[in-house]
């Protein structure tokens, strides 16, 4: 079982006793299995925890986040010994030739475009001609068909077409900061444990980031936040940010089952198989990334958020 765990609005003091991690507050304290935390976010700034904490969370295969006041990841730490075989995985890694990489790349975007073209279909009966486009990604996406798609897909998507996707704007953006910091984390939490380095990108490489690679892999994903946020659309745009009720639709979002190659699966199993199949290529097990269909796939929200 994976819980996200989102301390935004009390103080909160955090131990460990006898492999649960105890949250302490003034209204309550509570219990939870280190084994169940997968990710935890942290924007309150009033939340303390012990060294023995972090090594508590990060030895159960747990990631911490560290939000700002939009929402956004200033830091994360997450464990880079889970897998045995990291030293030869790394290797493969960063050896892997760029034709390899721009193959991958283009395989990743093409898929992103095909998730953006189900998510307009889903949410707005119309695809927007986005499909036409994934033909034209070619090795590397040297002609930037995803920003093209993007440019058609956020005026689309809320019906607006002043909307412009931005990092630093409240409202919307703000909520899709959200939804992204803890998809970023299920991601980045899937290539440590797969023996990869989150450092190393395939297309991404920003020196200010220490998560390229999670920023490529999580690019399909994306619009699974997209189609809860513009769903809600008209509910969210009644609180014009973030609220607790806008953060738990986002969570059960991300803990919520998707029916991929006719099974139930996590966003954390999926995550799991996106970066195994990775691993395969670089040692040149398969050529390509496994990277199912998503989008109006979802059957349950059925995970467990908050605590």
């Amino acid at each position: 079982m994976h819980r996200i765990l989102d301390f935004a609005t009390e103080p909160a003091r955090l131990r460990v006793k006898h492999k649960q991690l105890v949250v302490e507050r003034e209204s309550k304290t509570c219990r939870v299995p280190l084994s169940e935390a997968s990710v935890i976010i942290v924007s309150q700034g009033q939340v303390t925890f012990s060294n023995s904490v972090l090594t508590g969370i990060l030895e159960a295969g747990g990631m911490l986040v560290i939000c700002n006041r939009n929402f956004l990841p200033v830091g994360m730490l997450l464990p880079l010994t889970a897998n045995h075989v990291q030293v030869e995985r790394f290797a493969n890694q960063k050896n892997a030739s760029l034709p390899t990489n721009k193959r991958l790349w283009q395989q990743t975007v093409r898929a992103k475009i095909k998730h953006q073209a189900a998510a307009l279909q889903f949410v707005q009966n119309d695809s927007g001609g986005l499909g036409s486009l994934i033909s034209q990604v070619k090795s590397g996406d040297p002609a930037n068909v995803e920003a093209r798609a993007a440019r058609r897909y956020w005026a689309r998507l809320f019906n607006d077409d002043t909307f412009r996707r931005n990092r630093d704007l409240p409202g919307l953006n703000a909520i899709l900061n959200y939804g992204y910091a803890v998809l970023r984390a299920i991601v980045a939490r899937s290539i440590c444990a797969s023996g990869l380095h989150p450092a190393i990108g395939i297309h991404h490489h920003n020196r200010y980031s220490m998560f390229p690679l999670a920023d490529d892999l999580m690019e399909p994903l994306r619009p699974v936040i997209d189609v809860e946020v513009a769903a809600g659309l008209t509910h969210f745009a009644q609180y014009g940010n973030l609220t607790p009720e806008i953060k738990r639709n986002i969570l059960s979002v991300l803990l919520g089952r998707f029916t991929c190659e006719g099974a139930e699966r996590t966003l954390f199993d999926i995550s799991n198989r996106i970066s195994s199949s990775l691993v395969d290529v670089y040692a040149g097990k398969r050529k390509r990334l496994l990277i199912p269909d998503l989008i109006s796939n979802v059957s349950e929200k059925n995970g467990s958020v908050g605590v």
